[in-house]
């Protein structure tokens, strides 16, 4: 079986400088794989060339394939070939000017829902990540919502579109303890079924899950890579990374983490 995801030697340069240099990755249907790092470690913008957004100042070299299928990295057009994002900042990937329902919609109307059915299904979604009035979001412009339900609508959004691979740029940032347990189960869901209509649909999803908090990493993922300069300086299993951490960096994400989870703990018991 081929593996959803397969990146092999990505470099991608700005202007003769390696922004990303040589990062290579398997994720196997129903895997989620944590790419951590710090801010400017290189998480997103692997994340772009992935997608096929990069600057039109940026170039990417190295091998894509999806589904065991060669994707040319300069290629934007990838929901074609079962990979969609959920994206880091919501306003960028939300229309302004169109009704959350409607953008829930359209994907699930692609796939072949009838009108009354892609709205029970959007609302269903809506619900998965913890949107408590379904109806009115639906009604809503993304203005008039706040950022992390922005976010959860994004989730949502994504989980709309038929894919094989989801690329997940820090999903849960901006939401609390409790909507962000609420994403992560309709994440988790994702990567338990298909999601893409095609000859590899009987096959689970598999999850690029973007982040630079290692506690929720450490929770949710199968694997994980720890990028660094945009160099992996560490992978392996999840469990493997927090309890052996063998690189400098690594041990300081771990760490860190470690130190967050202490200092929440005493608020806790104050």
């Amino acid at each position: 079986m081929h593996p959803a995801l397969l990146v092999q030697d990505l470099r991608v340069s700005l202007r003769g400088r390696a922004l990303i240099d040589g990062v290579s990755f398997a994720i196997d249907p129903g895997q989620r794989l944590a790419l951590l790092g710090a801010s400017g470690s290189g998480k997103s913008l692997t994340a772009a060339a992935l997608l096929g957004q990069l600057p039109a100042a940026m170039s990417a070299s190295g091998r894509l394939r999806i589904n065991g299928v060669e994707v040319a990295l300069s290629n934007r057009q990838r929901q074609r070939v079962g990979i969609t994002a959920i994206h880091q900042d919501p306003m960028s990937a939300l229309n302004p000017l169109v009704r959350l329902g409607k953008q829930l919609e359209i994907p699930l109307r692609q796939a072949g829902l009838s009108g009354s059915m892609a709205r029970q299904r959007a609302l269903e979604l809506l619900a998965s990540v913890g949107i408590g009035e379904a109806e009115r979001t639906m009604e809503s412009f993304s203005g008039e919502l706040s950022g992390g339900q922005l976010q959860r609508v994004c989730v949502a959004l994504a989980l709309a579109c038929p894919s094989s691979v989801l690329v997940a740029d820090e999903p849960t940032t901006a939401l609390d303890m409790v909507s962000q347990s609420k994403v992560l189960d309709a994440l988790s869901l994702y990567s338990e079924s298909a999601h893409f209509e095609s000859a590899h649909s009987e096959s689970a999803g598999a999850m690029l899950f973007i982040t630079h908090d290692l506690a929720v990493a450490a929770a949710f993922c199968h694997k994980a890579v720890v990028l660094s300069s945009g160099r992996i300086v560490e992978e392996g299993s999840m469990q493997s990374l927090v309890e052996r951490p063998r690189h400098p960096y690594t041990k300081q994400l771990v760490e860190a983490a470690h130190v967050g989870f202490d200092s929440l703990r005493r608020e806790a018991t104050a």
